[in-house]
């Protein structure tokens, strides 16, 4: 386990259906991916109704880890090709990352120097490695 990186985690909560966008435009600033997952809002934007129902808007929170020198320009990215500035379009946030474990894609050095890489995993590298346990 790595108590201190220079990794950063990027969330991004967009209108449902803009996640795809998200993830491309952090892609076009160097990172290697995102998490999409679904959640419901309750901005100032989103108290709609229709026929007197409340519409519960949803969302697509987009999570993206990221090197910390990418941060800037992953950000600079998902604000323009989103346009984010624009009331209701969504938020975003940067949360430095202490700890991370249980993947692969991510190389720390002992000097607490992270990496992301993506690796090709060998077919069936993970009998392999449950055989040598």
């Amino acid at each position: 386990m790595n108590d201190e990186s220079n990794l950063v985690l990027v969330v991004t909560i967009v209108k449902k259906g803009w996640g795809d966008k998200v993830v491309k435009a952090s892609r076009k600033a160097g990172a290697k991916g995102g998490t999409i997952f679904f959640g419901r809002g309750t901005g100032v934007h989103e108290n709609k109704s229709l026929l007197g129902m409340l519409i519960e808007p949803e969302k697509e929170m987009v999570l993206t880890l990221a090197e910390s020198e990418n941060a800037d320009a992953i950000v600079d990215f998902i604000r323009e090709e989103v346009r984010l500035e624009k009331p209701g379009r969504g938020l975003g946030f940067v949360i430095p990352v202490n700890q991370v474990f249980g993947t692969a894609h991510i190389i720390c050095d002992q000097d607490n120097s992270c990496k992301l890489h993506i690796l090709e995993e060998e077919e069936g590298a993970e009998e392999k490695e449950e055989e040598k346990v």
